[in-house]
């Protein structure tokens, strides 16, 4: 059987030092892959590109925090009883796997259907669809919930309990008093984290699309609820996006419907404009790493499929060979459900304070207790007492006390002689409230795959890696035509110019220059610099375009100015100089 465009894209990848599984020498081990010399960089370009559209254009901010977290973090957070997935053992191998997803791949179930299901009806569906162990033909038994989250002690001590983070969410909520007043107490407001997160998967077999090590990119962005319009939908509003809606795939449906973001706003379609606005973002971001708009869905996710702090989710999903329609990124509101869950586990009060834009003055009636009487006869239950009277409410404990002469305070009485009610002036400024978050929250491995499988191209029979220029790890190759007659020398020194304006440069003088041509174009490099005899009289030298192969002459001296704004696209090619007639 023909191989697929994964394992094209694979076998590439591994070659040319893009990713390869790790720990092959011992065997590898599933879930773990390392990004070679070319995929480091560009799976960082991407993740800049990120900042860029999302951080700098946006006047956000990012942070770093740690990957290691103790255990009360996400018992607040409620991921030590979410966090959890069904798994199934083979009798004979005694392999474990992912029972929703074999039941998926193996029955054809759709996700929404193997999401509601218990362990008991997934152990029922299993034999139902006479489903065995994929790799041995095993029966599989013992259906059971797995904690996918990495479990380690923190220090010595074994109740020092800490867990590897399966999100970078948590490390803003935890941190958000800080970083609250570090913006001068701004609302709104957002940071990103980037980094490394652990997933304890029960049998990743997806390459670098399901890892049990990978780079999250999640931005958590803190707005008022009674505030929550997006002063940049402007920007956004006439971008259409593909929504595959709830409503639709309740009814067996998942078609998707073109709408743009107003009308998707307007229809209710979409809760709040912030996460429209970012789903928009999204779509321009995954446009420009090379994936085509009829290539990207977003779809709604149910109620029983969202996580368990979002009131809405859509996942961002590209289309994919092997795959299908797979996640590249989510976008949830999460109301206030994380900051109030570390206020409630910590004592930490995560509220914020608003000035009003009209100070508000009104008058109301309150209890001011006589402390002496109260100290009297109280003695040393006082203080008790004072801080129950504090909590009764004026108007009820004055009706009593007009009616039977005393109010009860929990177990006390309170007769008229404790207590007095008095008139008194209250004027409100603002007010505190827990802020509410909308989250963006991208899988950096999954993009940098996406855009090497979009770019993989094939032409006259040679791979062409059609790489955005700005993604695309080496930027210029310099070469000489041939290995002699000064060329070489002269080839070096232009290199070393292009090395010292920052550019990303590779020197290749070794083989024909068709081959080197062709290599270059395998791993991505956008424009070749060919110096050549014509070099050594004019000081031009001929410019090739990756994907059209075509050519243009440009002097050296203005190599430096009209590349910069090839790599920032205020060129096209064809804009770098004199086009040279093909032979």
């Amino acid at each position: 059987m023909a191989p697929d465009k994964y394992e094209k894209v694979s076998a590439l990848a591994r070659r040319r030092g893009f990713f390869w599984p790790s720990y092959e020498i011992y065997g590898g081990v599933s879930g773990f892959i390392n990004w070679g010399p070319l995929g480091s960089i560009m799976k960082r370009k991407i993740e800049d590109k990120f900042r860029d559209i999302f951080l700098r254009r946006l006047g956000l901010y990012e942070i770093e925090t740690p990957i290691i977290s103790p255990e009360s973090v996400f018992k607040a957070s409620g991921h030590l009883e979410s966090f959890r997935e069904p798994m199934v053992e083979c009798s004979r191998c005694r392999r474990k796997f992912r029972a929703d997803h074999l039941l998926q791949e193996l029955a054809g179930l759709p996700s929404q259907e193997t999401e509601k299901m218990d362990l008991k009806e997934i152990g029922e569906a299993l034999k139902r669809h006479g489903i065995k162990c994929p790799e041995c033909g095993g029966e599989l038994t013992n259906p059971q919930y797995f904690l996918t989250m990495f479990k380690t002690n923190i220090g010595p001590y074994s109740d020092a309990i800490g867990y590897g983070r399966p999100e970078a969410a948590q490390s803003v909520f935890v941190e958000f008093r800080r970083l609250y007043e570090q913006v001068r107490e701004r609302l709104p407001t957002g940071f990103a984290v980037i980094g490394h997160a652990l997933r304890n998967e029960i049998s990743p077999r997806q390459g670098p699309i399901r890892l049990r090590e990978f780079t999250i990119i999640d931005l958590e962005f803190f707005i008022d609820p009674e505030d929550p319009e997006c002063p940049h939908l402007g920007m956004v509003e006439d971008e259409s996006l593909n929504l595959v809606l709830a409503e639709r795939r309740l009814n067996g449906s998942e078609e998707p419907v073109k709408l743009s973001v107003k009308e998707a706003l307007d229809k209710g379609y979409i809760m709040m404009e912030w996460q429209a606005f970012f789903m928009a973002l999204a779509k321009r971001f995954l446009i420009e790493l090379g994936v085509p708009e009829d290539k990207q869905r977003f779809i709604e996710k149910l109620p029983w499929e969202r996580a368990h702090y979002s009131v809405q989710g859509f996942d961002q999903e590209v289309y994919l060979d092997r795959w299908g329609w797979v996640e590249v990124s989510g976008f949830n509101y999460r109301t206030d459900f994380d900051l109030k869950g570390h206020m409630r586990e910590s004592g930490a009060d995560m509220r914020v304070f608003k000035l009003k834009k009209k100070v508000d003055v009104r008058r109301e009636r309150v209890i001011k207790p006589v402390i002496a009487e109260i100290g009297k006869t109280f003695r040393e239950e006082a203080p008790k007492v004072l801080d129950l009277i504090s909590k009764a409410d004026p108007k009820e404990a004055e009706e009593q006390i007009k009616r039977q002469g005393y109010f009860m305070a929990g177990e006390y009485r309170i007769l008229p002689e404790h207590v007095k009610f008095e008139e008194r002036e209250i004027v409100e400024r603002g007010r505190r409230f827990i802020p509410h978050v909308i989250e963006p929250s991208f899988g950096s491995d999954r993009l940098a795959y996406v855009a090497l499988e979009y770019a993989y191209t094939v032409k006259d029979g040679r791979v062409i890696l059609k790489l955005p220029r700005d993604i695309a790890p080496i930027q210029l190759a310099v070469l000489p035509l041939v290995q002699k007659d000064g060329l070489p020398e002269k080839a070096r020194e232009l290199h070393g110019i292009l090395i010292d304006e920052g550019f990303m440069v590779e020197y290749d003088e070794s083989g024909f220059i068709g081959r080197r041509y062709a290599r270059f174009d395998e791993i991505g490099v956008p424009l070749c610099i060919t110096v050549d005899y014509q070099t050594l009289k004019d000081d031009t030298v001929t410019i090739r375009d990756r994907d059209s192969w075509r050519q243009v002459r440009a002097e050296i001296n203005a190599l430096t100015t009209i590349l910069r704004d090839y790599f920032n696209f205020k060129r096209d090619f064809e804009d770098l100089g004199v086009p040279v007639e093909e032979n």
